[in-house]
Protein backbone atom coordinates (compact mmCIF):
# COMPACT_ATOMS: atom_id res chain seq x y z
CA UNK A 1 0.00 0.00 0.00
CA UNK A 2 1.66 3.47 -0.66
CA UNK A 3 1.88 5.71 1.86
CA UNK A 4 -0.41 8.27 2.81
CA UNK A 5 2.93 11.01 1.62
CA UNK A 6 2.79 8.89 -1.89
CA UNK A 7 -0.83 9.12 -2.19
CA UNK A 8 -0.75 13.75 -1.81
CA UNK A 9 2.40 13.35 -3.91
CA UNK A 10 0.53 12.08 -6.97
CA UNK A 11 -2.38 13.46 -6.76
CA UNK A 12 -0.24 16.85 -7.38
CA UNK A 13 1.17 15.33 -10.31
CA UNK A 14 -2.18 14.56 -11.83
CA UNK A 15 -3.44 17.76 -11.74
CA UNK A 16 -0.81 19.36 -13.22
CA UNK A 17 -1.48 16.90 -16.43
CA UNK A 18 -3.15 18.82 -19.15
CA UNK A 19 -4.53 16.60 -21.11
CA UNK A 20 -8.22 15.34 -20.44
CA UNK A 21 -9.44 11.71 -19.33
CA UNK A 22 -12.04 9.45 -21.39
CA UNK A 23 -14.47 7.70 -19.92
CA UNK A 24 -15.74 7.71 -16.31
CA UNK A 25 -13.20 7.42 -12.73
CA UNK A 26 -13.56 7.37 -9.63
CA UNK A 27 -10.88 7.71 -6.60
CA UNK A 28 -11.39 6.17 -2.73
CA UNK A 29 -10.16 7.86 0.57
CA UNK A 30 -9.13 4.79 2.73
CA UNK A 31 -9.05 5.72 6.42
CA UNK A 32 -7.38 4.46 9.14
CA UNK A 33 -9.84 3.44 12.37
CA UNK A 34 -7.96 6.40 14.49
CA UNK A 35 -9.22 8.86 11.46
CA UNK A 36 -13.00 7.27 10.97
CA UNK A 37 -13.36 7.23 14.91
CA UNK A 38 -12.56 11.22 14.55
CA UNK A 39 -14.35 11.62 11.43
CA UNK A 40 -18.52 12.74 11.82
CA UNK A 41 -18.98 13.07 8.08
CA UNK A 42 -20.45 10.87 5.69
CA UNK A 43 -18.42 9.82 2.80
CA UNK A 44 -19.20 8.25 -0.30
CA UNK A 45 -17.94 7.67 -3.78
CA UNK A 46 -19.34 9.25 -6.35
CA UNK A 47 -18.06 8.43 -10.60
CA UNK A 48 -17.88 12.20 -11.78
CA UNK A 49 -17.69 12.14 -16.11
CA UNK A 50 -14.69 13.26 -17.84
CA UNK A 51 -14.85 14.72 -21.61
CA UNK A 52 -12.49 12.03 -23.26
CA UNK A 53 -8.78 13.43 -24.00
CA UNK A 54 -8.25 14.40 -27.48
CA UNK A 55 -5.17 11.73 -27.45
CA UNK A 56 -7.89 9.50 -26.99
CA UNK A 57 -5.81 7.64 -23.94
CA UNK A 58 -7.30 7.34 -20.75
CA UNK A 59 -6.12 9.27 -17.83
CA UNK A 60 -7.02 8.74 -14.11
CA UNK A 61 -8.01 11.61 -11.94
CA UNK A 62 -9.93 11.69 -8.52
CA UNK A 63 -12.97 11.98 -7.80
CA UNK A 64 -14.03 15.56 -7.58
CA UNK A 65 -16.31 15.65 -4.02
CA UNK A 66 -19.60 17.10 -3.55
CA UNK A 67 -21.59 19.14 -0.77
CA UNK A 68 -24.78 18.38 -0.02
CA UNK A 69 -26.92 19.60 2.53
CA UNK A 70 -28.84 17.46 4.21
CA UNK A 71 -31.14 17.94 6.77
CA UNK A 72 -33.77 15.20 8.89
CA UNK A 73 -37.45 16.35 10.11
CA UNK A 74 -39.62 14.70 12.19
CA UNK A 75 -42.86 14.39 10.10
CA UNK A 76 -47.05 15.14 11.66
CA UNK A 77 -45.59 16.15 14.82
CA UNK A 78 -45.44 18.95 16.34
CA UNK A 79 -43.01 17.65 18.89
CA UNK A 80 -39.32 16.25 17.83
CA UNK A 81 -38.53 12.09 18.10
CA UNK A 82 -42.55 11.72 17.38
CA UNK A 83 -44.25 11.36 13.94
CA UNK A 84 -42.33 9.87 10.88
CA UNK A 85 -38.42 11.13 10.68
CA UNK A 86 -37.24 11.41 6.78
CA UNK A 87 -34.16 13.01 5.50
CA UNK A 88 -33.92 15.69 2.71
CA UNK A 89 -31.51 16.03 0.55
CA UNK A 90 -30.95 19.29 -1.66
CA UNK A 91 -29.61 18.96 -5.18
CA UNK A 92 -27.75 21.78 -6.86
CA UNK A 93 -27.03 20.11 -10.27
CA UNK A 94 -27.59 16.07 -11.22
CA UNK A 95 -26.88 13.49 -8.80
CA UNK A 96 -25.53 10.31 -10.40
CA UNK A 97 -28.83 7.80 -10.43
CA UNK A 98 -27.16 5.20 -8.45
CA UNK A 99 -26.38 7.83 -5.28
CA UNK A 100 -29.62 8.53 -4.73
CA UNK A 101 -30.58 4.67 -3.24
CA UNK A 102 -27.27 4.51 -1.70
CA UNK A 103 -28.03 7.78 -0.34
CA UNK A 104 -30.98 6.09 0.90
CA UNK A 105 -29.59 2.92 2.15
CA UNK A 106 -27.17 5.07 4.32
CA UNK A 107 -29.73 7.20 5.89
CA UNK A 108 -31.49 4.45 6.39
CA UNK A 109 -34.83 5.98 7.19
CA UNK A 110 -38.41 4.81 5.63
CA UNK A 111 -37.77 7.61 3.21
CA UNK A 112 -35.25 9.26 1.83
CA UNK A 113 -36.09 12.93 -0.11
CA UNK A 114 -34.15 14.52 -2.97
CA UNK A 115 -35.04 18.30 -4.10
CA UNK A 116 -33.81 19.39 -7.27
CA UNK A 117 -33.64 22.80 -9.08
CA UNK A 118 -35.51 22.24 -12.59
CA UNK A 119 -33.45 24.98 -14.23
CA UNK A 120 -29.66 26.17 -13.62
CA UNK A 121 -30.96 29.71 -12.30
CA UNK A 122 -33.30 28.28 -9.85
CA UNK A 123 -32.84 29.18 -6.32
CA UNK A 124 -33.85 27.19 -3.36
CA UNK A 125 -34.81 30.72 -1.43
CA UNK A 126 -37.00 32.19 -4.54
CA UNK A 127 -37.94 29.29 -6.76
CA UNK A 128 -41.67 27.90 -5.85
CA UNK A 129 -41.19 24.84 -8.10
CA UNK A 130 -38.84 22.19 -7.42
CA UNK A 131 -38.21 18.45 -8.34
CA UNK A 132 -38.75 16.03 -6.10
CA UNK A 133 -37.81 12.02 -5.54
CA UNK A 134 -38.64 9.71 -2.62
CA UNK A 135 -36.47 6.51 -1.76
CA UNK A 136 -36.50 3.95 0.65
CA UNK A 137 -33.60 1.63 1.54
CA UNK A 138 -34.59 -0.60 -0.87
CA UNK A 139 -36.37 1.46 -3.58
CA UNK A 140 -37.86 4.43 -4.96
CA UNK A 141 -41.73 4.95 -4.81
CA UNK A 142 -44.17 6.91 -6.46
CA UNK A 143 -45.64 8.82 -3.73
CA UNK A 144 -44.64 9.78 0.06
CA UNK A 145 -46.73 11.97 2.23
CA UNK A 146 -44.52 12.45 5.05
CA UNK A 147 -40.94 13.12 3.35
CA UNK A 148 -42.89 16.03 0.74
CA UNK A 149 -43.87 17.34 4.02
CA UNK A 150 -40.52 17.26 5.21
CA UNK A 151 -39.14 18.89 1.75
CA UNK A 152 -41.55 21.73 2.77
CA UNK A 153 -40.40 22.06 6.41
CA UNK A 154 -37.29 22.35 5.46
CA UNK A 155 -37.87 24.65 2.49
CA UNK A 156 -39.86 27.06 4.64
CA UNK A 157 -38.20 27.29 7.63
CA UNK A 158 -34.86 26.50 7.26
CA UNK A 159 -34.34 27.80 4.05
CA UNK A 160 -36.11 30.50 4.12
CA UNK A 161 -37.61 30.12 1.03
CA UNK A 162 -40.25 33.03 0.85
CA UNK A 163 -43.01 31.61 -1.46
CA UNK A 164 -46.18 31.28 0.45
CA UNK A 165 -46.64 27.68 -1.58
CA UNK A 166 -44.61 25.15 -3.13
CA UNK A 167 -44.85 22.76 -6.18
CA UNK A 168 -43.23 19.70 -6.54
CA UNK A 169 -43.00 18.20 -9.60
CA UNK A 170 -42.88 13.95 -8.72
CA UNK A 171 -43.78 10.74 -10.25
CA UNK A 172 -47.80 10.88 -8.92
CA UNK A 173 -47.42 14.59 -11.04
CA UNK A 174 -47.64 18.18 -9.32
CA UNK A 175 -47.84 18.51 -5.86
CA UNK A 176 -48.30 21.28 -3.89
CA UNK A 177 -47.54 22.43 -0.05
CA UNK A 178 -48.85 26.00 1.20
CA UNK A 179 -47.77 27.45 4.51
CA UNK A 180 -50.95 27.40 7.11
CA UNK A 181 -50.94 28.93 10.68
CA UNK A 182 -50.07 25.69 12.49
CA UNK A 183 -48.64 23.51 10.07
CA UNK A 184 -47.97 22.98 6.23
CA UNK A 185 -50.64 21.86 4.03
CA UNK A 186 -50.47 19.23 1.34
CA UNK A 187 -52.43 19.33 -1.59
CA UNK A 188 -52.90 15.49 -2.61
CA UNK A 189 -54.72 13.16 -4.75
CA UNK A 190 -57.76 11.36 -3.53
CA UNK A 191 -57.46 7.39 -4.31
CA UNK A 192 -60.96 5.59 -4.40
CA UNK A 193 -60.88 2.02 -2.62
CA UNK A 194 -63.18 -1.04 -4.06
CA UNK A 195 -64.11 -4.22 -2.02
CA UNK A 196 -62.01 -6.93 -2.10
CA UNK A 197 -62.98 -10.71 -2.02
CA UNK A 198 -61.82 -12.01 1.57
CA UNK A 199 -60.70 -15.36 0.15
CA UNK A 200 -58.23 -13.59 -2.42
CA UNK A 201 -56.21 -12.16 0.34
CA UNK A 202 -57.25 -14.58 3.16
CA UNK A 203 -54.15 -16.10 3.97
CA UNK A 204 -52.15 -12.54 3.83
CA UNK A 205 -54.61 -11.54 6.53
CA UNK A 206 -54.18 -13.99 8.39
CA UNK A 207 -50.51 -14.56 8.16
CA UNK A 208 -49.93 -10.51 9.20
CA UNK A 209 -53.04 -10.39 12.02
CA UNK A 210 -54.25 -14.05 13.00
CA UNK A 211 -57.87 -14.15 13.45
CA UNK A 212 -58.64 -10.06 14.65
CA UNK A 213 -61.74 -10.15 13.05
CA UNK A 214 -62.28 -7.85 10.13
CA UNK A 215 -65.31 -6.01 9.26
CA UNK A 216 -64.24 -4.56 5.72
CA UNK A 217 -61.90 -5.25 3.61
CA UNK A 218 -60.78 -2.25 0.27
CA UNK A 219 -58.23 -2.41 -2.18
CA UNK A 220 -57.03 0.96 -3.81
CA UNK A 221 -55.86 0.06 -7.80
CA UNK A 222 -53.85 3.42 -8.30
CA UNK A 223 -51.94 2.84 -4.84
CA UNK A 224 -51.61 -1.22 -4.65
CA UNK A 225 -52.72 -0.83 -1.14
CA UNK A 226 -54.72 -2.85 1.07
CA UNK A 227 -57.35 -1.22 3.59
CA UNK A 228 -58.05 -3.75 5.75
CA UNK A 229 -60.96 -2.43 8.62
CA UNK A 230 -61.23 -3.73 12.26
CA UNK A 231 -64.39 -4.80 13.63
CA UNK A 232 -65.79 -1.25 15.45
CA UNK A 233 -65.15 -3.54 18.52
CA UNK A 234 -61.93 -2.45 18.94
CA UNK A 235 -60.61 0.34 19.69
CA UNK A 236 -57.44 2.51 19.45
CA UNK A 237 -55.57 0.57 22.46
CA UNK A 238 -56.45 -2.64 20.71
CA UNK A 239 -54.88 -1.46 17.47
CA UNK A 240 -51.70 -0.01 18.78
CA UNK A 241 -50.88 -3.27 20.80
CA UNK A 242 -51.68 -5.40 18.15
CA UNK A 243 -48.44 -7.90 17.03
CA UNK A 244 -48.48 -7.71 13.29
CA UNK A 245 -46.30 -9.87 11.49
CA UNK A 246 -45.25 -8.62 8.34
CA UNK A 247 -41.95 -11.23 7.71
CA UNK A 248 -44.01 -13.67 5.09
CA UNK A 249 -45.90 -11.09 3.42
CA UNK A 250 -43.85 -10.61 1.02
CA UNK A 251 -43.41 -14.53 0.32
CA UNK A 252 -47.22 -15.24 0.64
CA UNK A 253 -48.18 -11.83 -1.96
CA UNK A 254 -45.74 -11.56 -4.56
CA UNK A 255 -47.68 -11.29 -7.85
CA UNK A 256 -47.09 -7.32 -7.33
CA UNK A 257 -50.32 -6.71 -6.49
CA UNK A 258 -50.30 -5.31 -2.90
CA UNK A 259 -47.24 -3.56 -2.25
CA UNK A 260 -48.85 -1.83 1.13
CA UNK A 261 -51.22 -2.96 4.47
CA UNK A 262 -53.41 -0.79 6.01
CA UNK A 263 -54.84 -1.39 9.35
CA UNK A 264 -57.68 0.72 10.64
CA UNK A 265 -60.54 1.16 13.02
CA UNK A 266 -63.23 3.61 13.32
CA UNK A 267 -62.58 6.05 16.15
CA UNK A 268 -64.32 7.47 19.12
CA UNK A 269 -66.18 10.39 19.82
CA UNK A 270 -64.91 12.75 22.70
CA UNK A 271 -63.14 11.28 25.62
CA UNK A 272 -60.87 12.37 27.94
CA UNK A 273 -57.61 12.09 25.28
CA UNK A 274 -58.91 14.16 21.46
CA UNK A 275 -61.07 12.97 19.15
CA UNK A 276 -59.96 11.37 16.31
CA UNK A 277 -62.46 10.25 13.39
CA UNK A 278 -60.23 6.86 12.74
CA UNK A 279 -56.76 5.38 13.74
CA UNK A 280 -54.57 3.46 11.38
CA UNK A 281 -51.30 1.42 10.94
CA UNK A 282 -49.31 1.01 7.92
CA UNK A 283 -47.10 -1.62 7.01
CA UNK A 284 -44.98 -1.98 3.80
CA UNK A 285 -42.57 -4.84 3.58
CA UNK A 286 -42.68 -4.73 0.33
CA UNK A 287 -40.72 -1.79 -0.11
CA UNK A 288 -38.28 -2.52 3.04
CA UNK A 289 -40.71 -0.92 5.78
CA UNK A 290 -42.06 -3.44 8.44
CA UNK A 291 -43.77 -0.23 9.78
CA UNK A 292 -44.19 3.12 8.87
CA UNK A 293 -44.45 5.26 11.30
CA UNK A 294 -47.13 7.86 9.70
CA UNK A 295 -48.22 7.80 5.85
CA UNK A 296 -49.48 10.59 4.05
CA UNK A 297 -49.80 8.24 1.30
CA UNK A 298 -51.99 6.25 2.98
CA UNK A 299 -54.57 8.77 3.77
CA UNK A 300 -54.85 9.65 0.26
CA UNK A 301 -56.45 6.37 0.58
CA UNK A 302 -57.97 6.81 4.31
CA UNK A 303 -59.83 9.52 3.92
CA UNK A 304 -61.63 8.63 0.64
CA UNK A 305 -63.01 5.28 2.97
CA UNK A 306 -63.89 7.12 5.65
CA UNK A 307 -65.02 9.74 4.01
CA UNK A 308 -67.84 7.43 3.00
CA UNK A 309 -67.91 5.89 5.64
CA UNK A 310 -68.32 8.57 8.03
CA UNK A 311 -69.99 11.26 5.56
CA UNK A 312 -68.10 13.90 6.69
CA UNK A 313 -65.56 16.05 4.63
CA UNK A 314 -63.58 16.98 8.01
CA UNK A 315 -61.70 14.58 9.62
CA UNK A 316 -58.66 14.20 12.45
CA UNK A 317 -56.93 11.10 12.09
CA UNK A 318 -53.71 9.56 14.05
CA UNK A 319 -51.58 6.94 13.02
CA UNK A 320 -51.33 4.59 16.29
CA UNK A 321 -47.28 3.45 15.68
CA UNK A 322 -45.08 3.30 18.58
CA UNK A 323 -44.22 7.37 17.86
CA UNK A 324 -47.29 8.71 16.33
CA UNK A 325 -48.58 10.78 14.21
CA UNK A 326 -51.16 13.79 13.49
CA UNK A 327 -53.17 14.57 10.26
CA UNK A 328 -55.78 16.57 9.18
CA UNK A 329 -57.73 16.00 6.50
CA UNK A 330 -60.23 17.79 4.41
CA UNK A 331 -61.24 16.83 1.22
CA UNK A 332 -62.06 19.15 -1.29
CA UNK A 333 -64.56 19.61 -4.26
CA UNK A 334 -61.94 19.01 -6.84
CA UNK A 335 -61.63 15.43 -5.97
CA UNK A 336 -58.17 16.19 -4.03
CA UNK A 337 -57.37 16.29 0.17
CA UNK A 338 -55.76 18.96 1.56
CA UNK A 339 -53.14 16.76 4.61
CA UNK A 340 -51.85 19.07 7.49
CA UNK A 341 -49.47 18.03 9.57
CA UNK A 342 -46.65 19.79 11.56
CA UNK A 343 -43.13 18.90 11.17
CA UNK A 344 -39.67 19.61 13.61
CA UNK A 345 -36.49 19.87 11.39
CA UNK A 346 -33.90 17.47 14.32
CA UNK A 347 -30.49 17.54 12.22
CA UNK A 348 -29.14 19.45 9.27
CA UNK A 349 -25.54 19.42 8.14
CA UNK A 350 -23.30 18.44 4.88
CA UNK A 351 -23.39 15.43 3.37
CA UNK A 352 -19.85 14.71 1.73
CA UNK A 353 -19.43 12.86 -1.23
Amino acid sequence: MKSPNNRINNLKRSEKNDSAVDGDTSSQMTLDNKSSCLSSTLQLDLEVKRAPSRAGSPQTKPARKMKLPIFIADAFTATAFRGNPAAVCLLERTLEEDAHQQIAREMNLSETAFIRKLQPTDSFTQSSRFGLRWFTPVSEVPLCGHATLASAAVLFHKIQNRNSTLTFVTMSGELKARRAEDGIVLDFPVYPTFPQDFHEVEDLIKAAIGDTLVQDIRYSTDTRKLLVRLSDSYDRSFLESLKVNTEPLPAIEKTGKVRGLILTVKGEPGGQTAPYDFYSRYFAPWVGIAEDPVTGSAHTVLSSYWSQQLRKKEMRAFQCSRRGGELDISLRPDGRVDIKGGAVIVLEGTLTA
